[in-house]
């Protein structure tokens, strides 16, 4: 399925460390992260390019492929054109696996899932024009999410430009900012007119990917520039290795004497998931309550007794009864940007001493809870915690039980099971899926999204993942394809009819023999939007969709698929799944009536003042997701 790759596990950098200056956050954040770019003899560890007379003649195209192979990208998702025939060929020719998608926002996505399944930088690759637009919302997904991803995309050649040539790509036809410029959706941009920039260029991308976090960056290539020669440099050899990012002893000593104050817990992100022993040894030795936002969910086991439920969208009511019951002095925040969908900016998950905030980005400590005392450190969360494990004295243990996630017992039916409701599929994917194999999760925005992250449950990190930034609807049904390829194995996808009738890759599944699984809740609604609607008492909005036959359609496109109607059927649906060794789609026809987990929601709204969908209510133009 795949060409074999053999290389670094991460591509990063060799540079010395410098001192970073403190800097305040809100209270204050420190870190000793550092690097010396100073245009010494080194060049920080990278070998600069050289003319060499016996080196072979390449194209710009070519040097590119050679360049990425280099940084080790192992993969390359896009939709093919015309105008970046000869970059398509180069890539095709090297070790890099190209996948030829059916939609650039599929491929995006695809390639967001295939980092996090790897921890590899990976490629998407467009043409001109309408190439360049469709791709953008996956980019911005990956941009979101903290992936490393690199757009290669053609452009119109210089002296075609404000002519209108075909699928024009210019500044003439679309903005520069933004788009081919750094902002906020690329942390680096340009435009490659000449060969000779291409040492520069690869000096930063490789820089830029040994940072800690996400890197998205954007190569626009014209079209007559791709098969331009390169014939007097040649390609360097990286010596790779990932730059520290520690945080300083003074920032260690503060943490220190802040947590051993008083009883604390510990909030769990995404930004954590390289730290999982190290967090649960932390919780363990210092007694503390853990809970998690949902795309944290398995980083901290969920059926630890230390557990006490995921925050925010989906979440659980057992977080905010015990911040009531039994409120911790501070909470110790780590690798969460404590945005809407994981706190829904409520006080009641405020302790009364505040946040000890661990984070890469210097700009996330004080953002969700500006009023809030706020000691904010800069740091990898690996490291951190491996300083306060040795520094932070043992808890004894408290006498006092901690509140669980409760799940509703399900009530046997009496005769006939139609149609399925979601919780009976939830528990089935818990038993089969979570439980059975090793297959990696993904739930899609809207309401496969809430009942999946409030209802199963996951004891290892990298299991599960979701989209809280964006939330794209076709981010799951499409990045499945990039978490299977990359994971080597299987990857599930709980993905809406909306979603799978938006923007789906069977066919591309099908083509690369990708064992994707799509479990279809099969509504014939956008129900997020169709029950939010009711909860605020909007009359006349339409969300219902014509019934699909979802198994029909992936059965044309090659792919095995079954439809289920009843909930006797569920297990040996999702056996038959899970056993196949090509794409499989599973098309569950639920009941479109069940509401949607909230209980967690909805005692998160009355403390923020939401008690009914009135009309004085309404004024407080509350989203969808916050229902």
């Amino acid at each position: 399925m795949s060409k074999n790759y053999t290389g670094s596990n991460s591509p990063l950098i060799t540079t010395e460390p410098y001192k970073e200056i403190p800097s305040n956050i809100y209270v204050e954040s420190v870190s000793d992260i550092s690097h010396q770019l100073d245009g010494s003899e080194n060049n920080g560890g990278i070998q600069p390019f050289l003319p060499n007379e016996t080196a072979p003649t390449l194209s710009v195209a070519d040097a590119i492929a050679q360049m990425l192979e280099n940084l080790g990208v192992s993969y390359a998702f896009g939709v093919a054109g015309g105008a970046m025939a000869s970059l398509w060929g180069a890539l095709s020719n090297s070790t890099i696996e190209v996948l030829n998608f059916r939609h650039e926002a599929g491929a995006a996505f695809a390639a967001t899932e295939a980092y996090f399944a790897n921890n590899r930088p990976t490629v998407v690759f467009t043409t001109a024009g309408p190439g360049i637009t469709n791709v953008l919302t996956g980019l911005f997904a990956a941009r979101g999410e903290g992936a490393k991803v690199i757009l290669l995309s053609a452009c119109t050649s210089a002296p075609q430009r404000g002519r209108w040539a075909i699928q024009e790509t210019s500044t003439y036809t679309l903005p520069s900012g933004g788009i081919f410029t750094p902002g906020a959706l690329f942390n680096y941009a340009i435009t490659i007119e000449s060969a000779a920039q291409l040492p520069q260029i690869f000096r930063k991308l490789a820089l830029a990917l040994a940072q800690p976090g996400g890197f998205v960056a954007h190569l626009s290539i014209p079209t007559a520039v791709q098969t331009s020669l390169v014939e007097d440099i040649a390609l360097p050899q990286l010596n790779v290795s990932p730059f520290p990012m520690t945080a300083s002893k003074e920032a260690i000593a503060k943490s220190v004497e802040l947590l051993s104050s008083g009883p604390f817990a510990i909030w769990v992100g995404f930004g954590a998931r390289d730290a999982a022993d190290e967090i649960r040894q932390l919780a363990e030795k210092t007694g503390a309550a853990v809970m998690c936002s949902p795309r944290a969910k398995g980083i901290f086991p969920e059926d630890h007794p230390q557990f006490v439920g995921v925050t925010g969208l989906g979440g659980h009511a057992s977080v905010l009864t015990y911040m009531e019951d039994q409120p911790p002095l501070r909470t110790l925040v780590l690798g969460t940007r404590l945005g809407e969908p994981t706190s829904f900016w409520n006080s009641t998950l405020v302790p009364k001493g505040g946040f000890v905030h661990v984070d890469i980005d210097p700009e996330v400590p004080g953002v969700a809870y500006p009023h809030v005392e706020t000691f904010g450190v800069r740091s990898d969360i690996k490291s951190f915690v491996q300083e306060l494990l040795q520094q932070l004295p043992d808890a004894p243990r408290s006498l006092m039980s901690l509140p669980h996630p409760e799940h509703k017992a399900i009530e046997p039916v009496l005769d006939v099971d139609y149609p399925v409701r979601p919780e009976v599929l939830m528990a089935a994917i818990q038993k089969i899926i979570v439980e059975g194999s090793d297959a990696v999760v993904m739930a899609e925005c809207g309401n496969s999204f809430t009942w999946s992250t409030h209802l199963l449950q996951f004891a290892q990190a990298n299991r599960y993942r979701v989209s809280t930034g964006v939330g794209a609807m076709g981010h799951a049904v499409t990045g499945v394809l990039g978490a299977a390829l990359a994971n080597n194995g299987k990857a599930v996808g709980i993905v809406g009819d909306g979603a799978m009738l938006m923007n789906n890759e069977i066919s591309t599944a099908v083509k690369y023999k990708i064992p994707a699984i799509w479990i279809v809740l099969n509504d014939a609604r956008y129900n997020m939007c169709h029950q939010g609607m009711k909860i605020l008492g909007l009359k006349g909005a339409d969300a219902t969709i014509p019934p699909t036959n979802f198994a029909m359609i992936a059965r044309g496109m090659g792919a095995e698929a079954i439809v289920v109607v009843r909930e006797s059927d569920i297990e040996a649906a999702l056996e038959q799944a899970i056993a196949s060794t090509v794409p499989f789609l599973i098309d569950v026809v639920i009941d479109a009536d069940r509401p949607a987990p909230s209980g967690g929601r909805n005692k998160s709204l009355a403390a923020q003042g939401i008690k009914s969908s009135s009309a004085k209510n309404l004024a407080k133009q509350v989203s969808f997701p916050m229902i």
